[in-house]
């Protein structure tokens, strides 16, 4: 690796494609744009699977809810059209006999007029267990969520989105141990949570203790719908079916009426928008690499042109005592240094875009591409594809500077 370091290898390598810069620069276009491709693809891949994962960051992705709706089929002497209500028990029933399931929150949910001094709105008024903050964490800003506490003591505490918070409160007032009013009944507000952007089941304004919604709405054992939430090792469509199976059978309904029970089954949407994000991925360095090959190839093609035009030079160095193998080491360092030069360029082209992209289209709640970007490992790589690519398209001319014998070379006109 000595050779290296030497002067005059680099000087000739600077002699060789200085000669003719316009193609050497044309040459270094294919490769550049190649790798500019990769990493504005790959970065716009990550920044896309950044919002999704920002969208569903906040949920247990293995998760499906259920609601009560009609029945379409008339069934043990019940008429079609009957409406099933769903009661804790059933919940309860559910978490005892399908298995695989971790969690089974109950949900309910009403509106209410909110007010805070001469402040107002209409808002949803969410019912809910603390076990909810697992399976769709919240992320708080102050204060706390509903805890055991509250559930057993029927506590008016409640717990507001940061939302609720601008339209109710003064800017940057305490709302801590301040009380706001739901349809006219007094609330502690105890925390204040980050207003998500996941628009997944019903909106999430204000909590208060599931047992407390219950006794002032005058709900009983009835309840909305629930969050069912399975085991990572268990299929989540599975347990989605067991699940309506025990509730047709607690509440009869006909074992073929698909209608009486709604579902959004999360787990499979969100198995579908990973799987689109695998095949991106793929799809991107596939053609980000036969980007980089077409590049490479136009590289070699121009350093047959060159080693064709530098016929007679490397005759005579052959004829002063030039081995092959250094004839084609000298080749070879070409077509890596202009192979790393384009690469490098377009690496540093490719990480602007990305900043710019970043800048412009990645902030706010609604942004598409989310801190759009690419990891120094997948740099490397990169500069080592192109490292092995440089070398072999190098053996091409290299072999062909070879090839012609040094008397034949010195002939050439």
């Amino acid at each position: 690796m000595r050779f290296l370091l030497e002067r005059d290898t680099w000087q000739e390598v600077f002699d060789s494609l200085g000669k003719n810069k316009l193609r050497t620069a044309l040459t270094m276009v294919g490769v550049w744009w190649g790798i500019l491709l990769l990493i504005a693809l790959l970065g716009s891949a990550r920044g896309i699977e950044n919002s999704f994962n920002r969208l569903f960051g906040s949920f247990a992705t293995n998760s499906v809810f259920v609601w009560s709706q009609s029945t379409s089929k008339p069934f043990k002497g019940f008429q079609e059209g009957r409406q099933v209500p769903l009661k804790i028990s059933d919940a309860k029933k559910i978490e005892e006999n399908v298995e695989g399931i971790e969690f089974v929150v109950p949900r309910n949910q009403s509106s209410a007029l909110v007010i805070h001094n001469f402040l107002s709105g209409n808002f949803s008024v969410n019912g809910d267990y603390p076990l909810l903050d697992q399976v769709q964490k919240k992320k708080m800003i102050k204060g706390r969520f509903i805890n055991q506490t509250d559930i057993d003591l029927n506590r008016k505490v409640v717990v507001i989105s940061e939302e609720i918070y601008k339209q109710l409160f003064e800017k940057d007032a305490e709302m801590i141990g301040e009380y706001i009013q739901l349809n006219g009944m007094n609330f502690k507000v105890v925390g204040m949570f980050e207003t998500g952007n996941a628009n997944m089941g019903p909106t999430s304004d204000i909590h208060i203790p599931f047992t407390t919604f219950q006794q002032i709405y005058n709900m009983g054992e009835n309840i909305g719908w629930m969050m069912i939430t399975g085991k990572p090792e268990y299929d989540i469509s599975q347990i989605e079916l067991d699940a309506k199976l025990i509730l047709r059978n607690l509440n009869q309904v006909h074992p073929e009426d698909n209608r009486a029970f709604g579902s959004f089954n999360l787990g499979k949407e969100f198995a579908k928008i990973t799987g689109f994000l695998t095949g991106m991925q793929f799809l991107t360095w596939f053609v980000g690499i036969a980007t980089l090959i077409a590049g490479v190839f136009a590289i070699g093609n121009i350093l047959l042109i060159t080693v064709r035009e530098r016929t007679k030079e490397i005759g005579v160095r052959r004829a002063l005592g030039a081995t092959p193998f250094e004839i084609k080491r000298q080749v070879i360092l070409e077509a890596v240094f202009i192979t790393l030069i384009a690469g490098l360029l377009g690496i540093i082209s490719g990480g602007l875009l990305l900043i710019f992209v970043d800048t412009f289209f990645g902030q706010g709640p609604e942004a598409v591409l989310v801190n759009a970007s690419v990891s120094i490992s997948v740099v490397f790589i990169a500069l080592i594809i192109l490292v092995v690519l440089g070398t072999l398209i190098g053996l091409i001319p290299a072999f062909k500077a070879t090839s012609v014998k040094p008397i034949d070379a010195l002939r050439e006109e």
